[in-house]
């Protein structure tokens, strides 16, 4: 039976401006910023210092939460911080001791064993070409070496995780491991190359350079078979320099690479809830979850924790043979059942989590304004045009023309999965006229009706708006519109433009 969770109130320090400030260890402070969200220090999280591998004392953080039942198998996170941070920062950082609290888990934050940055394979040669472009009080990479089984920051790791099964009733088929920034990129090697021992990794900020996941040969390079993958980015944040790929496409090789290894569908089911953008692909193999957060920097959400466990962690787990096995999830997947998206320059639309194909490529079309600007002009607005043909086809409308097409009719009530507009019995367009006939009234649209290759082409999202009361946003030269408030983000844009190509 799930816990009650309690918030402990604390003092905002407005005035940080540390990556991880000492005073938040007074139990009392938190910070805020757009990056870096803090709850009070736990009570229940303790530290500990041992030798796990190597002769080396490393440290690490566990949370036991109150609610923990040694008489039951119990499941195991493991939380990887950010360069430059620590354990102890990862655990006020994330809502993971807050849902451990009401779901029985324990939680346990290493330390990077050496400048609170994680030993981690790299392009070794462009992080040297590229110092240049990262700040001064950074420090380098440890230059790796060896292979990615003998460093000591993943060694140690497997051993905490022996541990923790030693000291705790720890369900060995629910074991899961989530980082942030640097503490994503190590939980994305980790579950490479040692995530037999997982059911699950997620991790937000800092995707993993693509020339670690594919071969010269665009094969996966992966030890590990597949697992279960949840990966928050954030619309503002940045790729590191050494890359040497845009952000986009280092984003679209992540989730390509665990497609493939999770066998995943082609197509993703997309849920947009206000600034959060989420694409769930189903996989024959394992799961693969990708959440855009609008208006986000680098870092992670205060709830990233919550979403991973309801949406992911709490409905997989591994039998005794190592084979990956899903339950319900705590939540359903919030995959959008209504929703249509289109892109400037494509020629097809996503329609309800599926593609059809447009008369012709959707354009933008501005709203101009000339009158006493002595022959100067102001964008008032631009739009996504398609053409009343296919706004026929997508909300299932009778489609009649006249004059060469230059006068369209869209007859009956429009609809879209389940919404049905019941006051439309026919709509009148004309090329040149802002206006058009609904009913036999006269209604104006955000801007004129249009031919563009012999077809008549309108506004979208007035369509949307107006007809059927749908949330529209756009995003890159991507409108996507669904039946509850939604703000599509900059990769969710490019995620669906890539598929209307």
């Amino acid at each position: 039976m799930d816990k009650k969770i309690k918030l402990i109130p604390g003092i905002c320090d407005t005035k940080n401006r540390h990556y991880l400030p000492e005073k938040l260890l007074d139990g009392k402070t938190t910070v805020n910023e757009n990056g870096n969200n803090s709850q009070v220090y736990p009570a229940n999280l303790k530290e500990y210092r041992a030798v796990l591998a190597d002769d080396i004392e490393d440290v690490w953080y566990e949370y036991v939460p109150n609610s923990y039942d040694p008489e039951k198998k119990t499941p195991l996170v493991v939380s990887m911080h950010g360069g430059l941070m620590t354990g102890w920062g990862q655990a006020v950082y994330t809502s993971w001791t807050l849902v451990a609290d009401r779901e029985g888990f324990i939680v346990v934050f290493p330390n990077a064993a050496s400048k609170r940055m994680w030993m981690m394979e790299c392009d070794w040669e462009k992080v040297i070409e590229t110092l240049g472009q990262i700040s001064g009080d950074v420090p380098l990479l440890h230059k790796p070496e060896n292979h990615v089984e003998d460093y000591h920051d993943v060694k140690k790791t497997v051993k905490l995780i022996e541990k923790m099964k030693e000291k705790y009733n720890i369900d060995a088929g629910r074991i899961y491991m989530q980082g942030m920034s640097m503490g994503n990129a190590m939980t994305g090697q980790f579950a490479r190359y040692m995530g037999s021992i997982l059911a699950g990794a997620a991790g937000s900020g800092c995707p993993t350079n693509s020339k670690l996941l594919f071969d010269n040969r665009h094969r996966v390079i992966n030890q590990s078979g597949p697992l279960d993958i949840w990966q928050s980015r954030l619309e503002l944040d940045k790729v590191p320099p050494h890359y040497r790929e845009g952000d986009h496409e280092t984003i679209r090789y992540n989730l390509e690479y665990w497609n493939l290894v999770n066998g995943c569908d082609a197509l993703p089911q997309i849920g947009i809830r206000d600034e959060y953008n989420f694409a769930f692909y189903k996989g024959s193999q394992g799961n693969n979850v990708l959440m855009d957060v609008k208006n986000r920097d680098h870092g992670q959400t205060f709830d990233d924790a919550e979403l991973v466990w309801d949406y992911l962690f709490s409905g997989c787990y591994k039998d005794e043979s190592g084979r990956l096995h899903h339950s319900e999830p705590r939540k359903k997947w919030c995959v959008d059942e209504v929703n249509f998206a289109v892109a400037k320059d494509r020629r097809k639309a996503w329609v309800n989590n599926g593609i059809m194909e447009l008369h012709i490529p959707c354009f933008f079309w501005e709203k101009i304004k000339y009158h006493g600007l002595n022959g100067n002009a102001i964008v008032r607005g631009s739009y996504a045009y398609i053409p009343v043909s296919s706004l026929a086809e997508i909300f299932h409308m009778r489609l009649k023309t006249e004059e060469n097409g230059r006068v369209a009719y869209l007859c009956g009530a429009p609809q879209i999965g389940k919404i049905i507009s019941e006051e439309v019995e026919e709509i009148q367009f004309a090329e040149g006229n802002i206006a058009c006939i609904v009913n036999n009234s006269v209604e104006s649209m955000y801007a004129e009706a249009v031919m563009k290759e012999n077809e008549l082409c309108v506004s979208l999202e007035w369509f949307a708006r107006r007809f059927l009361r749908l949330s529209v946003s756009e995003c890159d030269g991507v409108v996507y519109a669904t039946d509850h408030p939604s703000r599509i983000s900059w990769h969710m844009a490019d995620l669906i433009r890539t598929y209307l190509t």
